[in-house]
């Protein structure tokens, strides 16, 4: 295990404001139109205002999941942002990320749900690190996933997927965890060739940038096996609400100005060439919403694209700060607005504290959202939607430490 238990004063974010929105939020939940007892509004007006009161993630811990997808609870997978010192940013490097799809892709098994497992196991093996007391084990409101929490993010915006997020009450913190739906689970099992050589090609993009040490250099022509991730788990608060968030961290920047994560650490893309003002539109609004959303939510600050080609192959590169993603898109007044996106995230949250009560891993809450319509939700008992494992339960159940 290799935490970084380094905590700082971090700095309050707020992003720009949209010259558009001008309707303040309400200051107490129980007046918030958005806000009932059974379901909750998504409409981007209902969110308009100041940006929420978000304090940037710390660092607190990091684990690997090797090319089997076994778990270690340390950073062996941690790779090291090595750009090729003869290409520079703008120029076509001409990589193809088609190479290798034939013969040197290993790819995950997608119909093994691992759910919550690997975030359980480290919090399991370092309660020490996470401040309970009494009966409140961890000292979060919530535990989850990244990924999840983008879904949520961009709510507000989406217009094709829903999603379904099941929440469990233990201990005093509230475990979310995503479910699939029926629709991604068909599109998922219906993919073209075509779609899944654009899967692999952002891995095989990773490829070209990355290297096993920070003074070694990248290996295109290596093996890629989409079991590999290396993960950082974060502490984070947005509003009164408090997380332990843990996602996958593509690399790590070497010669950063900052050596201390997640201010290291750099987000890899790839993306379809933009060849015209309606492509850039397209990018603009919904590209580059989810990559914000990704990345400032794990504190992420750099973010590098590669642009290729309807050959696959990359034809020029570029740096995007997080910092700077709202002020590409806040001239345009159809695209989105990242305090919408972050007050809405606040008032889920919220709503998610309001409707789970019944402090019990058998139960699961069950929210789910489809494009157009409110967030509604479910209970359940039944033991197949159950999100925490025994194994856990008793572990966090134990007054003494686990070894």
């Amino acid at each position: 295990m290799e935490p970084n238990v380094k905590t700082k004063t971090e700095s309050l974010v707020r992003p720009p404001k949209r010259e558009h929105c001008t309707t303040p939020l309400m200051a107490q939940p129980s007046k918030r139109p958005y806000l009932s007892t059974t379901s909750l509004n998504t409409h981007p007006m209902s969110y308009q205002g100041a940006f929420p009161f978000f304090r940037l993630p710390s660092e607190v811990g990091r684990f690997s999941l090797d090319s089997h997808r076994c778990y270690h609870g340390d950073s062996r997978k941690l790779r090291y942002y090595r750009p090729p010192s003869s290409v520079q940013k703008g120029a076509s490097p001409g990589w193809d990320l088609m190479d290798g799809y034939e013969n040197r892709y290993v790819r995950r098994d997608e119909n093994e749900k691992e759910g919550l497992l690997h975030i359980l196991t480290w919090v399991k093996e370092n309660k020490g690190l996470l401040g309970g007391s009494g009966s409140r084990k961890l000292d979060r409101d919530f535990v989850t996933w990244r990924g999840h929490l983008t879904k949520v993010l961009c709510t507000p915006y989406e217009s094709q997927e829903g999603w379904l997020l099941a929440v469990s009450l233990f201990k005093g913190t509230l475990y979310i965890s995503e479910r699939e739906t029926e629709v991604a689970r068909k599109k998922r099992e219906e993919r073209t060739t075509i779609q899944e050589k654009l899967m692999y090609s952002g891995y095989k993009f990773e490829s070209h940038l990355c290297a096993d040490s920070p003074d070694g250099q990248p290996s295109p022509s290596a093996v890629v096996n989409t079991n590999e991730a290396f993960c950082s788990v974060l502490f984070a608060r947005l509003s009164t609400h408090s997380f332990l968030i843990s996602g996958e961290v593509d690399c790590c920047d070497p010669l950063a100005t900052n050596s201390n994560p997640p201010s290291c650490y750099v987000e890899l893309k790839s993306s379809a060439q933009i060849r015209n003002p309606h492509q850039q539109r397209s990018f603009n609004r919904y590209k580059l919403l989810k990559w914000w959303c990704q990345s400032f939510l794990l504190g992420i600050p750099l973010i590098v694209a590669g642009f290729r080609n309807p050959e696959g192959k990359v034809v020029s590169l570029q740096d995007y700060r997080t910092s700077d993603i709202p002020h590409l898109i806040r001239t345009d007044q159809h695209s989105w607005d990242p305090a919408v996106c972050m007050n809405f995230c606040d008032a889920f949250l919220s709503f998610v504290k309001n409707v789970v009560t019944r402090d019990d891993p058998g139960v699961v809450y069950l929210f789910s959202w489809e494009p157009g319509s409110d967030v509604t939700f479910s209970v359940h008992t039944d033991p197949t939607y159950h999100i925490l494992p025994a194994w856990y339960v008793e572990a966090m159940s134990l007054g003494a430490a686990v070894d």
